[in-house]
């Protein structure tokens, strides 16, 4: 494993971040890319420890509607099995004559009771069948009012539609270097008092002994009045820097993780969002400068910003 011993002891460590300090029980990154700890929590069953809202509310589109059309013919398909079961003599208004027929209209009765349609071809008959279906009805009821809220919770919920480059870079910054990474809105929102927080994480000796030591990086600028188009966020390696000194091997061979926190006010929730990532030291490309993402239009009248150059880059001549 490669030891950093370079790092100037004047420099304090941060104690309250709220990631483990001993790095011999620590695996892999401290943030997933999307920002999420890379934590897998034991101990507690799989249904203890699992909020299923917040599970519904930050499921990827495709999977939540997904979710509901299996529930919805999942459901279907167990009541119309009851009432084909119950006997579909307790159906008053079937005709069909095959077993197929039978059961594919008791499962569009269910599918008319769930849904409290209701078109009046088909009615139970009998205290079993009207039990069922007033059950379903029941069931159904309070699914709608489930989804209703889980599909309004999904649009008003806050969130920071901003989007992070790929990797980071260490690049040229006046007559030095500089850890930098870009950052973008992609939404019509307007974000306005964005802050940005760098810290640190990196694995170093100390008395014979490797451990997490998490530093914070002073940025040119900590904070931005409006988030409108790109934002390059900027770490000058001075000799404050836990960088200072680092050589070229050092960052590609040091363990260390750059943690990313964007707070930011959103006009349209009226809200502060935040967002979250993360970059370990091989995932910075070193020599590089991002590229223009944005630009005067034709007319001269607007600004063009061009989301599809977030991670843009031309190689660029270090300071070492």
């Amino acid at each position: 494993m490669f030891k950093i011993r370079k790092i100037n002891p004047e420099i304090k460590s941060e104690i309250n971040t709220g990631f483990g300090v001993n790095s011999s029980d620590y695996g892999g990154r401290f943030l997933n890319k999307d920002g999420k700890p890379n934590i897998e929590k034991k101990g507690v069953g799989y249904f203890e420890k699992i909020s299923w809202y917040h599970a519904l509310l930050e499921m990827p589109r495709w999977k939540f509607l997904s979710s509901i059309l299996l529930f919805y013919l999942a459901i279907n398909l167990v009541f119309g099995s009851l009432y084909f079961l119950t006997g579909i003599n307790h159906l008053d208004g079937i005709t069909a004559h095959s077993a197929i027929e039978k059961f594919s209209e008791a499962f569009f009765f269910s599918c008319e009771t769930f849904t409290t349609v209701g078109y009046g071809k088909i009615s139970p008959v009998g205290f079993v069948a009207n039990s069922i279906s007033a059950f379903e009805a029941l069931i159904g009821w309070a699914s709608f009012a489930v989804v209703t809220g889980l599909i309004y919770g999904r649009f008003a919920r806050p969130k920071a539609y901003i989007r992070f480059s790929e990797n980071a870079l260490l690049s040229p910054f006046h007559d030095g270097n500089a850890i930098m990474l870009r950052l973008a809105p992609f939404k019509n929102t307007t974000l306005t008092d964005a802050e940005a927080k760098l810290t640190l994480g990196l694995i170093v000796e100390e008395n014979g002994k490797l451990v997490n030591k998490f530093f914070q990086l002073t940025l040119e600028y900590e904070k931005v009045n409006s988030l409108t188009l790109s934002w390059t966020v900027v770490h000058p390696i001075t000799e404050t820097s836990p960088f200072y000194n680092f050589t070229e091997d050092d960052f590609r061979n040091a363990q260390g993780e750059i943690l990313v926190f964007i707070k930011a006010f959103d006009d349209m929730f009226s809200n502060v969002v935040v967002a979250r990532t993360s970059y370990t030291l091989n995932e910075v490309i070193i020599g590089a400068r991002f590229e223009p993402m944005y630009h005067r239009s034709p007319d001269q009248n607007q600004t063009l910003l061009h989301l599809d150059k977030l991670n843009a880059l031309t190689k660029a001549q270090l300071n070492f």
